[in-house]
């Protein structure tokens, strides 16, 4: 395993490559099977009669409409089987706002259906359900047994069309609003293949409760924005890692001070230098080292996926890592150490959901000529934006009905190193 990364477990002795339960996202021109979740673009909601609240378009410093960055087709069947969710983050590029608090900011589109009844007969008549394959479920492998394949989170489960995933293995038609679907109808997407398990919401969280009415500002037409990025759609495989060479530094490898002109230094200036491996690995940001080298196994990602996972940390510094204190010495954390903020509609946990990664930047900002010295774009310099959302899926109590909740984004921002 890399020398900065903890995850040397994810191999086994006789092995070279290992996957691990992050999905990536990668960014594709073509559309997929998913032509909900996009990077770029513009915007598409769970009922187009029914945006966010205007105010929350706006940058908080300058309270000007903000670009999309990412649309994610949010459905979990696994946890919140009827509930349909969208997630979307969004970034203002303007130069005086770049760095500053709320100049990235993110919402989470929820409607929610009544579970679809059972009557007495079909529970009599209705199959022992089996332990899932989770090679069949999550990979496409032949099932080793006779249960049904997982459903996607990501998944589109819209009672009214019949659209498809982006980042769906299959797809499947959805029913009507008075037969709802069943988890075991809903096709395999991209978060589907990040869910392995989680704990249930309900015994984690509180229920939702009723939240009171948004801003009534209605949402800006797309002449208040900045010209869109270009739209990107999004295929998903997981993370594979490559077993590295050994380390290039040796164990016995001195580092000796140099002087500009002289070569080998012998004054006492040098003492402050490491000396060894040891104290030369102690001086560097392992925490960026990991991050840098774990993204270097695929380094076309723009997106890490793991629902109740742990993000990939660029920093280790900042007030975002303090929300994921044991990142600095496990790979994975349990909800219970994240410091995420709490849900402010519903007071429920957050848990992390998903990350960006410098890659979208590159892909975002490909050619783009209005970016730099002088423009009034400053271009993106983040490292990672990372989401966390309300574990409880909080969202309108009213059956069928679209509602929004502003979501916590954590921003780590890009070092001059």
């Amino acid at each position: 395993m890399d020398p900065y990364d903890s995850d040397s477990s994810a191999f086994d002795d006789a092995e070279d490559y290992a996957e691990t339960d992050v999905l990536l996202g990668y960014a594709e021109k073509e559309p997929g099977d998913d032509t909900i979740s996009h990077l770029g673009g513009w915007p598409t909601w769970l009922d187009e009669k029914t945006p966010p609240p205007g105010d929350w378009a706006k940058c908080k410093v300058c309270n000007n409409p903000m670009p999309l960055l990412l649309q994610l087709d949010g459905n979990l069947p696994k946890d919140f089987p009827d509930d349909e969710r969208r997630l979307y983050i969004f970034h203002c590029p303007r130069k005086p706002c770049s760095r500053k608090a709320g100049s990235v900011r993110a919402l989470r589109g929820v409607r929610k259906w009544k579970p679809k009844e059972q009557t007495e007969q079909e529970q009599i008549e209705a199959p022992k359900q089996t332990k899932t394959d989770l090679g069949s479920a999550i990979f496409g492998a032949p099932s080793t047994n006779d249960g049904s394949s997982n459903a996607n989170p990501f998944s589109v489960s819209q009672p009214s069309s019949s659209l498809s995933n982006p980042f769906a293995t299959q797809s499947s038609a959805s029913n009507s609003t008075s037969s709802k679907q069943t988890t075991d109808d809903l096709p395999k997407t991209f978060a589907e293949k990040a869910r392995i398990a989680s704990p249930d919401p309900a015994q984690s969280a509180p229920s939702p409760a009723p939240v009171a009415a948004g801003p009534v500002l209605p949402w800006p037409p797309q002449a208040a924005f900045p010209p869109p990025y270009p739209e990107y759609y999004l295929n998903a495989e997981y993370e594979t890692l490559s077993r590295p060479p050994s380390p290039t530094i040796p164990p016995n490898a001195i580092i000796e001070p140099m002087d500009e002109e002289d070569g080998p230094s012998t004054s006492k200036k040098g003492n402050d230098i490491p000396t060894d491996k040891a104290e030369f690995e102690s001086s560097l940001d392992k925490v960026f080292l990991r991050f840098s080298t774990r993204l270097a196994h695929n380094p076309e990602q723009v997106l890490r996926y793991e629902y109740r996972g742990t993000p990939l940390l660029y920093s280790g510094n900042d007030d975002v890592a303090k929300a994921f204190p044991q990142q600095h010495s496990q790979r994975v954390a349990s909800t219970a150490q994240n410091r995420i903020p709490r849900c402010q509609a519903c007071g429920s946990e957050r848990v992390f959901e998903l990350q960006l990664v410098p890659h979208a930047i590159s892909v975002l900002e490909e050619g783009r000529e209005d970016i730099g010295p002088g423009k009034d774009d400053a271009g993106m310099e983040w490292g990672t934006i990372i989401l966390g959302v309300c574990a409880a899926n909080c969202g309108p109590a009213t059956e069928g009905q679209a509602g929004w909740r502003e979501e916590w984004v954590g921003v780590q921002w890009e070092e001059t190193r």
